[in-house]
């Protein structure tokens, strides 16, 4: 079981995948006029994939999974770059999160790091911050459930993909709980591997304080979870293996 997927709702798929696709650096998967899938590299083997899917209504609910994006030194190239792609300036003073605040060409908020908060070795996407109720038991949470390991030297409860390389996963004190009716604009999605058992998957989440969800959107190939704060989750299932 490792994570694979960063989920993004998107009322245009093409228009924001190309957006970050341009401020990542990513390589095409798919491209239909309801998906864009696109790969981040992180070590030359392992991956995160950003999928921009299309919803029938813009989902304004609180976003409760940040991107924070490289800038270091370069902080203010990058922003003139990104103003380029599409993207404009939002209010930063809101929130006590690092970096320079900007909306993509959807208006979704995300960040630019300036060089004192950056690690070695994250490439163009620094940091995934995810809302938590419990940061020390959702960083335990996601260490199981992604494969990731603690990432010392960085803001307490961060995870890295094992290979140090790629962006931290950083559980941040939420700002407000998280609302029952509301689907997160942005979710992780992780897959299983050739042996794991889904059933003995999901009552293990279960056990370490998630739930299962099963929410009216039909048929579907994976299943939908939360985290012990409420974020929704989908588990994919293995990969079919070769005869």
């Amino acid at each position: 079981m490792f994570l694979e997927n960063l989920g993004v709702d998107a009322m245009d798929p093409l228009r924001l995948g190309r957006f970050w696709e341009a401020a990542l650096g990513t390589i095409s998967l798919t491209v239909e006029p309801d998906i864009l899938e696109t790969r981040l590299d992180l070590d030359g083997t392992a991956y995160l994939d950003l999928c921009f899917v299309q919803v029938p209504a813009s989902n304004e609910a609180p976003l409760r999974l940040h991107l924070a994006l490289r800038g270091g030194a370069q902080q203010a190239e990058v922003i003139e770059r990104l103003r380029g792609l599409g993207a404009s300036d939002l209010d930063s003073d809101q929130d006590e999160q690092p970096g320079i605040v900007l909306a993509d060409v959807e208006g979704r908020a995300f960040r630019v790091l300036e060089e004192r908060v950056e690690p070695a070795g994250t490439g163009p996407l620094a940091a995934l911050l995810l809302d938590s109720a419990a940061p020390e038991r959702d960083a335990e949470f996601w260490a199981w459930l992604s494969g990731w390991v603690p990432a010392p030297g960085v803001p307490a409860h961060t995870l890295r993909h094992p290979s140090r390389r790629g962006p931290r996963l950083e559980l941040v004190p939420e700002r407000e709980p998280k609302r029952p009716d509301a689907k997160n604009p942005i979710h992780l999605d992780v897959r299983l591997e050739p042996g794991d058992d889904p059933d003995e998957i999901a009552a293990e989440i279960e056990r370490r304080g998630g739930r299962e969800m099963h929410p009216d959107w039909g048929e579907l190939p994976w299943r939908v979870h939360q985290d012990p704060s409420g974020n929704e989750f989908c588990v994919l299932p293995a990969p079919a293996v070769a005869p």
